[in-house]
């Protein structure tokens, strides 16, 4: 690895009690160049930009995907990630339905450990709080050519993270967008996805909501995720949320969340979910709660749900009572080292960079 270090470091001006998320960026970054067939030295750099033409393919045919992970910091100013080899396993997953180059463990693992060492004193610590770390491929050849490019960078870059969304929140289901279809790239973490979603999520917020449960295309009767999250329903003491495919994301989170679940000895069904099992369980009595799952959000509840016109409220449950509040805590404590990790989910970053 090739590392350069800034000479102008911005951590002093840095708040850790006023900042926004996704609007902060680290002292530096991680590039690497693909050209020729093969990737090229990763290098450590200054965070900045990067000389690039309105030509470059991935703005204009979309070959773009990322991953979304996050680094802790415990009360000791020891440095975690969290379960990184399943977002390597993704990202490769993703770049290979994008027809990209998929990038080394080496590259990807070695690479997230050099950047977080190196920016550790931007991790910011407490109860919420965390470093949002985005690595990402993208298209780089100048070409105006519909086709696979030849050149692609992989990246990382990083924020610092606070909680999300600290309310529950009131969600449509879609009755007619959807987020991904059969034989698409909804299993990818493609940009594309997320450009996709903002014009229906537009829509819903200017009627009251703020994101949306995406259904299935080809009937829309069956849940599928909720705006970038996983979905999770609980019916009586039973949790559900629907199986992974060419359609949903297989999160890191929701994977978490089910593993959680079942240590606890909760039920959790991995099928598909009716909308119209939802609804009747709601105006039954027997939908104790829904919510979402992901990397930036961890845990958002929901307190109404929008169906065919009419806005239906949730049960609102204290944190004793919430599988989202009990899992999300359980997740949490695990990911800050305030609890035992039988899973062998955190990965400690060591100060290997400090003499550099």
């Amino acid at each position: 690895m090739i590392i350069q270090k800034t000479e102008n470091s911005r951590i002093s001006t840095f708040d850790p009690n006023n900042f926004s998320f996704g609007g902060t960026f680290i002292d530096h970054m991680i590039i690497c160049e693909y050209e020729d067939g093969k990737w090229g030295d990763v290098k450590l750099v200054p965070y900045g930009p990067i000389p690039f033409t309105p030509a470059m393919m991935g703005v204009n045919y979309g070959q773009a995907c990322f991953e979304g992970m996050k680094a802790y910091k415990d009360k000791d100013g020891q440095v975690f990630l969290f379960r990184p080899e399943k977002n390597f396993e993704r990202i490769n997953k993703s770049a290979k339905r994008l027809a990209m180059p998929e990038v080394t463990e080496e590259m990807f693992l070695d690479g997230l450990k050099a950047l977080v060492d190196i920016d550790r004193e931007w991790i910011p610590q407490g109860e919420g709080m965390s470093l949002y770390i985005r690595p990402l491929i993208f298209a780089t050849e100048e070409a105006l050519k519909a086709r696979v490019s030849n050149k692609y960078m992989f990246a990382i870059v990083a924020t610092p993270a606070k909680s999300y969304y600290s309310e529950p929140v009131s969600v449509k289901i879609s009755d007619h967008y959807s987020r991904a279809a059969n034989g698409g790239v909804g299993s990818a973490k493609a940009a594309g996805n997320y450009a996709a979603s903002f014009y229906p999520t537009q829509l819903a917020i200017e009627e009251g909501y703020e994101q949306i449960i995406w259904t299935d295309d080809a009937t829309h009767e069956y849940f599928e995720e909720s705006g970038t999250m996983n979905v999770f329903v609980r019916i009586n003491d039973t949790i559900y949320t629907p199986p992974t495919s060419e359609k949903i994301l297989d999160g890191v989170t929701r994977d978490s969340f089910i593993q959680l679940a079942k240590k606890r000895g909760i039920e959790v069904k991995v099928e598909p979910i009716p909308v119209k099992t939802v609804i009747e369980a709601l105006k039954g009595g027997e939908l104790k709660e829904v919510w979402g799952v992901g990397t930036a959000v961890v845990t958002t509840q929901f307190q109404a749900l929008g169906y065919q016109g009419e806005k239906l409220e949730l049960p609102r449950l204290s944190d004793e009572e919430s599988y989202a509040a009990i899992l999300k805590k359980d997740l949490v404590d695990l990911q800050n080292n305030l609890s035992e990790d039988p899973f062998g989910w955190r990965v400690v970053v060591d100060h290997a960079l400090e003499t550099v």
